[in-house]
């Protein structure tokens, strides 16, 4: 009897601190195409690097590596890639980073898959191991046997959802992600986005088109959920993005009373309907989280994020009235932003008593309008891709210096999080925010200490806006996050 085929996919973990560096959860992605190889005969392991390290000594009895990775892990991704290519297991990449830099991506692995895997990722398996035949495979990047790059075309968007099984955590090496004594388990119903807001690279990677999974099939999947000692966060990029959708769902939801409560993200217009918000409480919504971005009309015009004040306004003061914890996402250092705006900011998010927030600096992510603009103004930076986690300053902003606008961000989370708003969260009962609160203030001092040679040098470059980073401060970066994540 022939063996199985043995299949390791990989998420590695993050270089710095961020917001939720407490909270290790898996992007969809790589456990669903661990569960279509596992369809199809093949023995899977899937490791969150968060959570697992990888067992070197292991890896060669695997058949083949995926790795999945975002920008600010792609360096890191390599490094694996490589590593498991020395010990002669073949390595294929896929994920948001290397889909828009594909040609980057195969210095250090076999092959590519870029885009939405899930039609690619079978037909690909079949050609490594049975046909050959990688000429075929939609969504591929790879080299043909003289050594040529090749990019085969991208197959059109997956249009029924349905079609795609329910992830299978039971893959996933170690114990599940816990909050609260809750087991915290990632659902997605739709897919696509069409806002096009300039900084972020989903409608790139999944187009502007939404697509939606039945309520059939998600009733089916929330039903092996249906436990109170569950969180579900709906990964979805607008879980509400469709309102009659999205009534549907939630009538569905309220109809079984499910036992878990769950959290979304959501754009601030949804809360024009009051009756909705309520709706999302009756079907348990604990938690939104709501990219206000900012606070300042000319900004959110600029980013093309076609939403206006009274939207902001209306959506955290209504959700907060109907029960709905909100955490509210912020970009520091637009071209109109300045020290005054990023006060502004943090203020209106204490004025409307938003429950939890982050304040993060805009990061030009490849595959977004956003890094085109900026790479065509000679204005990025640095492109250590593991700088780019929005907490670090990548490019040269238009009304701050780059030690400036790193400084106004950590301002921004001490300023929220400040011991006085801790205490009044705690005065009002609000026990999980206050938590969330003395979090945030400690992860402020690590990050800090962490990064005070960043800081330093940040400071070394200088406040004028048309600064030159020369190779000799480059390599000095450079070698100082070397030596962060070598002693991580």
């Amino acid at each position: 009897m022939n063996q199985k085929p043995s299949l390791l996919m990989i998420e590695p973990k993050s270089p710095n601190l961020h917001i939720f560096s407490g909270m290790s959860l898996p992007r969809l992605g790589t456990v669903l195409l661990g569960t279509l190889a596992r369809q199809r005969g093949w023995d899977v392991t899937v490791i969150i690097e968060e959570q697992v390290a990888v067992d070197w000594d292991e890896v060669p009895g695997f058949d083949l590596v995926g790795i999945s990775t975002i920008t600010s892990t792609a360096p890191r991704a390599y490094a694996m890639a490589d590593r498991a290519r020395a010990l002669k297991v073949p390595v294929v990449l896929g994920g948001p980073h290397v889909t828009f830099l594909p040609d980057e991506a195969l210095k250090h692995s076999d092959f590519v898959i870029r885009g939405e895997a899930e039609s690619a990722f079978p037909v690909f398996l079949e050609a490594l191991f049975k046909t050959g035949a990688f000429g075929l495979v939609p969504n591929l990047s790879w080299r043909d046997p003289s050594g040529h790059v090749l990019h085969n075309p991208t197959a059109p968007a997956i249009d029924d959802l349905d079609s795609l099984p329910i992830p299978d955590f039971s893959l996933v090496r170690g114990r599940t992600l816990r909050m609260g004594g809750k087991a915290i388990i990632p659902v997605q119903t739709s897919r696509g986005c069409p806002y096009d807001c300039s900084f972020c690279s989903v409608t790139a990677m999944f187009g502007r088109k939404f697509r939606f999974r039945s309520t059939r099939a998600i009733m089916e999947e929330l039903e092996r959920y249906d436990d109170r000692g569950n969180y579900l966060f709906f990964y979805d990029d607008n879980f509400m993005a469709s309102p009659r959708r999205a009534r549907e769902l939630l009538e569905a939801m309220i109809e079984r009373r499910f036992k878990f409560r769950w959290s979304a993200q959501v754009r601030a217009d949804l809360a024009r309907d009051e009756e909705l918000v309520k709706q999302m409480r009756r079907a348990g919504c604990h938690t939104v989280f709501i990219g206000f971005e900012s606070v300042s009309p000319e900004a959110l015009e600029a980013i093309r994020k076609k939403a206006n004040i009274d939207d902001l306004r209306r959506a955290a003061d209504r959700f907060r009235r109907n029960g709905i914890h909100v955490h509210g996402m912020f970009i520091l250092g637009l071209d109109s932003d300045n020290l005054k705006t990023v006060r502004q900011t943090v203020r209106f998010a204490r004025r409307h008593r938003i429950g939890t927030a982050q304040f993060l600096i805009l990061t030009p992510l490849p595959g977004t309008a956003q890094f085109e603009e900026l790479q065509r103004e000679g204005r990025i930076a640095f492109t250590d891709w593991s700088l780019y986690d929005a907490h670090h300053v990548v490019y040269r902003p238009t009304h701050f210096s780059l030690a400036g606008l790193q400084r106004a961000q950590i301002s921004a989370h001490r300023a929220f999080y400040s011991l006085h708003e801790s205490l009044r969260r705690l005065l009002r009962f609000r026990f999980g925010e206050f938590a969330v609160s003395i979090y945030a203030r400690k992860l402020n001092r690590t990050w800090k200490k962490k990064n005070k040679a960043w800081l330093a040098l940040l400071s070394l470059l200088g406040h004028k806006k048309n600064l030159t980073i020369t190779a000799d401060v480059r390599q000095i970066i450079e070698l100082d996050i070397a030596k962060r994540e070598h002693a991580a």
